[in-house]
């Protein structure tokens, strides 16, 4: 693709990818550049209505697919990748969510097995309102509805991981992956460390909202419209682990299981990452943490689970600014270019 011109991706159903690394790249992309992506929801839009039961329609393992990977110029091993979201449009007014017999976070699996019976499979749809904002939910026994707000997400974004590795897009890790937090919406940059040349950068799963730790195990989802902007920061800064950032505030992300792994994970990071940029006491930016963070959840059943450890930036002694200021010079970028 020509450097510094907005291009789109519209993935056919064949070229969609279901796993991180192991995939030949659809487009080059450069330091700069802004492209849009459309994206498919984590059925692949094959469950339209109530009678699509996902175990009927769909065919394991082609479930969560991404679009890409879109090869970054000049990405080295080492190096860290900036995605910026600039803008997540559903591209459907309908999204669907489902429970499933063994998945979930209150439900038996085959690996822990206990004597009750496996949920029921039920699928929900709900009607997506741009316009108005909302996301509406309706009960399946039952008259209730409720206006929700819509709140877009990409649930699954990540760089092909280390070692040749190919890696289930279903799986969130130190590469990003099926990361499922709300905080991956429009106006968020992510931090990725790069693993192989050209990083291998690919998106997918939107969420017209979800519920912090995603309890049934499926949001609300959708196919969106998503605009990047892409930046390629040099040199090893030692991002072992995904980061976001926003205008207002810092976050480490942890993927382990158990989820007190994740926490402690997401928390070692975010002290750190506090410490290189304010200069403060290891000790002392643990404490802040501790009495000023929060710990948005990701999932809790996936894989792995995802937890969050986040920080005002306004509770921070004159941070220096993160990643070479990367997130105020890729949204103006975004800015300039719509």
């Amino acid at each position: 693709m020509p450097h510094g011109n907005h291009f789109t991706y519209r993935p056919a159903r064949d070229e969609l990818a279901y796993t991180f690394g192991g995939r030949i790249p659809v487009a080059h992309v450069h330091s700069g550049d802004v492209f849009t992506v459309h994206t498919e929801d984590c059925f692949g839009g094959r469950v339209r209505g109530p009678a699509d039961l996902p175990s009927q329609v769909c065919a394991m393992p082609y479930l969560n697919p991404v679009s890409g990977p879109f090869f970054v110029e000049d990405a080295e091993p080492g190096d860290t990748l900036a995605v910026h979201i600039a803008s997540i449009e559903p591209a459907r007014d309908w999204g669907v969510s489902a429970t499933f017999p063994y998945f979930g976070a209150l439900t038996s699996t085959p690996h822990t097995a206990t004597l009750q019976p496996p949920l029921d499979e039920r699928v929900w749809m709900y009607d997506v309102d741009r316009a108005a904002g909302i996301v509406r939910y309706r009960a399946t026994a039952s008259e209730h509805t409720v206006d929700l707000p819509l709140d877009p997400m990409i649930g699954t974004i990540g760089v092909a991981p280390a070692a040749m590795e190919a890696r289930a897009t279903i799986v969130p890790d130190y590469y990003g992956g099926n990361l499922d937090t709300p905080e991956l919406r429009a106006g968020t940059t992510l931090y990725l460390g790069v693993n192989v040349h050209g990083a291998l950068l690919a998106l997918g799963d939107g969420h017209a909202r979800q519920g912090q730790g995603e309890a049934c195990g499926v949001g609300v989802e959708i196919a969106t419209v998503t605009t990047l902007a892409v930046e390629v920061i040099k040199g090893d800064l030692g991002t072992a682990w995904p980061r976001l950032e926003t205008n207002t505030a810092l976050m480490s992300i942890g993927c382990a299981r158990p989820l007190e792994d994740a926490y402690r994970m997401a928390h070692h990071d975010l002290t750190a990452w506090t410490v290189e940029l304010c200069g403060l006491d290891n000790l002392d930016a643990y404490q802040l943490i501790s009495q000023a963070g929060r710990a948005p959840i990701g999932n809790v059943c996936d894989p792995n689970y995802t937890v969050l450890a986040a920080i005002d930036k306004a509770l921070l002694p004159q941070p220096r600014a993160a990643y070479e200021d990367a997130h105020i010079r890729l949204r103006n970028l975004v800015g300039r270019k719509r």
